[in-house]
């Protein structure tokens, strides 16, 4: 199998499309396929190309990350390698702030919820100037 080894790395970011290859040999040719460690392929993103070489999953998202494992068979045998793939994205909105329009002695609650990996952290500032 090529990558060679059990195990390698794989980091891409969230909502770009994620490539995975494994290249294996024999005699009769092994016919090769992935299955994700612990879940389910996303089943309208996953596409193969290459006689299942190649495997693409697009708009990754954090959910996405995990051990994706090719095997590849023969009447003879088989091998396998695992992938272990990390999910990063860029600080981004769940719930943005809105503006918030008060009368004077008036209560109001701003919400402020995001997310990315890694988790970012989250300052509240008033003209500038840390609350």
């Amino acid at each position: 199998l090529t990558p060679t080894g059990s195990t390698s790395t794989k980091v891409e970011l969230r909502g770009n499309v994620l490539l995975l290859e494994c290249i294996a040999a024999g005699l009769p040719t092994p016919v090769i396929r992935w299955i994700k460690e612990g879940g389910e392929l996303p089943a309208n993103r996953t596409f193969f190309e290459n006689f299942k070489k190649t495997l693409k999953i697009v708009d990754v998202s954090e959910a996405d990350s995990g051990n994706y494992k090719c095997i590849a068979r023969n009447t003879l045998g088989s091998a396998h390698h695992v992938i272990s793939v990390t999910v990063k994205a860029a600080p981004y909105w769940i719930t943005a702030p809105r503006n918030l329009v008060l009368s004077p002695g008036e209560d109001g609650t701003l919400i402020c919820r995001a997310n990315g990996n890694p988790k970012p952290d989250i300052n509240w500032l008033a003209n500038g100037v840390p609350i």
